[in-house]
């Protein structure tokens, strides 16, 4: 079966909800999604976390990335960027990078901001720079998606995307369904590669 990783980190839940709307367009064309997250880090020293944690979804491996026939790839914004948390564990993907394990695989990514022009479209961008080096094939949401015509929340053609007014983990209808459809269009793509 193919598997897509959806791949995230969240701090308030906003990223999260997108995952699991993602995760479940993934799993509407009979793909499996597996949904991981990564550790927070700590700014002073090097974190230590349990290899499980206590509650939520379980924390990615590098054998989760090196292992799934696509990939969908998640963060808040942060100034316009992804999250440290995700960049620190993309910073560990060499070994993945050397062997071209990720190359000729479908990607997409998804973020979620605090303000409707808090970064969404440069997030998406700056998350898509480390698959390109991977050699994955970037893939948007496209034109014919009607939500992309009519969201007045969140919703790129870079990917899915959720505005998280006042920490608002409810997405509008638009937002859910440009997720499902990303998450769909992720497995389709890797449905065909693997034919």
């Amino acid at each position: 079966m193919t598997e897509i990783l959806v791949l995230y980190y969240s701090r308030h839940g906003s990223t999260q909800a997108l995952a699991y709307q993602i995760a479940n367009g993934v799993e509407s064309v009979g793909a499996q999604a597996k949904i991981r997250t990564v550790a927070n880090i700590s700014t002073t020293c090097e974190a230590t976390e349990s290899s499980i944690p206590s509650s939520g979804d379980l924390y990615a491996t590098q054998a989760d990335l090196q292992n799934c026939d696509g990939l969908v790839l998640g963060s808040p914004t942060r100034f316009g960027n992804m999250a440290a948390e995700l960049k620190y564990f993309l910073d560990q993907s060499t070994q993945t990078w050397v062997k071209g394990l990720l190359n000729g695989k479908p990607a997409a990514c998804f973020t979620s901001s605090s303000s409707l022009h808090g970064g969404q479209e440069s997030t998406l961008l700056s998350m898509m720079l480390p698959l390109m080096h991977h050699g994955m094939l970037l893939l948007g949401l496209p034109y014919s998606e009607s939500n992309l015509h009519t969201t007045t929340s969140g919703g790129t053609p870079y990917g899915a995307s959720h505005f998280a007014l006042n920490q608002n983990n409810q997405l509008s209808d638009e937002e859910a369904q440009l997720a499902f459809a990303l998450g769909k269009r992720v497995a389709l793509y890797a449905q065909q590669l693997l034919k």
